[in-house]
């Protein structure tokens, strides 16, 4: 029981630093995600407009 109580804490500290490392990579790399946001759809200049 001890041992499997050490891996989960080995797992959430894993589980911590890539949250860490992701949140980090975002952060510098200057995109701002937000909630929400809608998602931009490149389409041809002369395709149909369903909208």
């Amino acid at each position: 029981m001890k041992r499997i109580g050490i891996w989960a804490i080995y797992v959430a500290g894993t589980l911590a630093i890539l949250y860490l490392a992701l949140y980090a990579y975002m952060v510098f790399r200057g995109h701002q995600f937000t909630p929400g946001d809608p998602i931009h759809i490149f389409r041809r200049p002369g395709g149909p407009n369903y909208s």
